[in-house]
């Protein structure tokens, strides 16, 4: 966990099949611990094709009842069929936008929301970017991806930032050069 707020958390991320990574892995939250989903993500990269959209978009009933036996990932039925229809909505997006990053940037208006917190009591869990862009994920068809969740995704994906202004990784991430990853 500490590697992971010190390493990833809270980074702006814009590579398309990142993004879709986070947004599957905070769907897979719901109702569980963060450490939970953080211990099987190499195991969800591996039922998931490496978080490959159109792969995982591709997988069907009989992919399903596989899954369902892999220890690797929660082994929730209608969470692994989320992840699905969650994949075929994403490709709609990339259709749409262009890329997935383009249309869930413009959420925070393309550029990342740092907020000025003094404690972690003060950090809401739940904005109106997140309800604005839950409300426009569930009209799209995407499932698990209520405002809280939402609003995890766009902690961990670097849409706000979030570390208290005391966390070393606050100042890092207020002055770090957006990612230059390719969109």
């Amino acid at each position: 966990m500490q590697a992971y707020h010190d390493l990833e958390w809270g980074v702006a991320v814009h590579e398309d099949r990142h993004l879709f990574e986070m947004l599957l892995l905070d769907g897979a939250q719901a109702g569980l611990s963060w450490s939970t989903i953080l211990n099987k993500r190499e195991g969800y990269r591996e039922a998931f094709h490496n978080f490959d959209p159109v792969r995982v978009a591709s997988l069907d009933e009989r992919d399903i009842d596989r899954l369902l036996q892999f220890p690797g990932i929660v082994r929730n039925r209608a969470k692994i069929a989320s992840a699905i229809g969650n994949a075929r909505a994403t490709l709609q997006i990339v259709e749409e936008h262009g890329d997935l990053s383009t249309y869930l940037w413009s959420f925070v208006g393309g550029s990342t929301i740092h907020n000025k917190w003094e404690s972690w009591e003060q950090i809401p869990a739940a904005t109106d970017e997140s309800r604005a862009m839950s409300l426009d994920l569930r009209k799209r068809g995407f499932r698990f991806v209520g405002p809280t969740i939402c609003y995890a995704f766009m902690q961990s994906a670097g849409m706000v930032n979030d570390h208290v202004v005391s966390c070393f990784r606050y100042q890092a991430l207020r002055h770090s050069r957006p990612d230059s990853s390719p969109r």
